[in-house]
């Protein structure tokens, strides 16, 4: 930082500037002298990249030398790293997600500092040169790509950058994401019908609710959950009670979303015996099995 022209003391203001490679005794010092000047450029086309250098300022005028800055170190420009790491690694962590790790290039510090690390992101059936592009921060060696295509072929490639820019792209790695869920259901006060749309097995989670509805100011609820990989699950209702019911389907793929709430409205005595009026809803699905929730009313509830 400069030094304000109140605190200058004198005419003829200017900067002393010395330095020497660290871990040598010498000073070399040179003269700038303009009161305002806030740089000095040190050339030499033989100092290696990445050089340490001791530095210290101090001032002199008219009437002589001031005191020196502490000294602190400073480093000649980096280049940017000259390996790739290695050891890439891509794993799908669902439809939407994949997880890459890697290991640091082995790079020869004295020619910069490694940053941070770029991970390239991209469907095969797009450009390379349009990936998508995540920066780490640090010594971070793995991060997770998100927002990705289901049932998608991905390649991935790291590289490390430093303040001179990146350095070279490892090899790619391919990663397939998971197959995303899809689902159809309809349903009516006593049956819920699922069909999933999968070629391969998987589990079914159903969200079961219980709600009690009282007056606002003395609402009471409870929720049971239900996990089957069976093809049909039955459910005993008490009466005089309304019912409120989610099913959500998940895989190795993640979790579907889950179907429009379905109500069951109080089951009266008239009703357990066969009358009343029925009432349904639909949510959209699709499949190759089916799946059957029986929902019946028993009086020992």
């Amino acid at each position: 930082q400069t030094v304000p022209e109140e605190l200058q003391n004198g005419g003829g203001f200017g900067y002393v500037v010395a330095f020497r490679p660290l871990g040598t005794v010498s000073w070399m010092q040179t003269v700038v002298a303009s009161p305002d000047a806030a740089r000095y450029v040190f050339r030499n086309e033989s100092l290696p990249p990445f050089s340490p250098y001791e530095v210290k300022v101090g001032v002199y005028n008219n009437k002589g030398e001031g005191s020196f800055s502490p000294v602190t170190v400073v480093y000649s420009a980096e280049e940017e790293p000259t390996r790739a790491p290695t050891t890439v690694l891509a794993r799908s962590l669902s439809a939407s997600d994949v997880e890459v790790s890697w290991a640091p290039p082995w790079e020869n510090q004295h020619k910069g500092r490694i940053q941070g690390y770029e991970v390239r992101c991209w469907r095969h059936d797009e450009k390379e040169e349009n990936a998508k592009r995540i920066r780490t921060v640090g010594n971070q060696t793995s991060t997770k790509v998100s927002n990705l295509r289901g049932n998608a072929l991905y390649h991935l490639a790291v590289r490390a950058y430093n303040t001179a820019g990146t350095g070279p792209s490892s090899a790619a790695v391919n990663v397939t994401t998971k197959k995303p869920l899809s689902r159809s259901c309809q349903t009516s006060p006593r049956q819920v019908f699922v069909q999933i749309y999968q070629a391969q097995p998987f589990l079914f989670l159903f969200f079961f609710f219980f709600a009690r509805f009282f007056p606002m100011w003395n609402r009471q609820s409870s929720t049971s959950v239900i996990e089957t990989n069976k093809t049909s699950v039955e459910l005993s209702l008490p009466f005089e009670e309304d019912y409120i019911i989610e099913i959500k389907p998940f895989s190795d793929g993640g979790d579907g979303s889950s179907s429009e709430q379905i109500r069951i409205p109080k089951i009266s005595n008239a009703y357990a015996r066969g009358s009343g009026s029925s009432t349904s809803s639909a949510c959209t699905l699709s499949a190759l099995s089916t799946i059957m929730i029986s929902l019946t009313a028993r009086s020992s509830l």
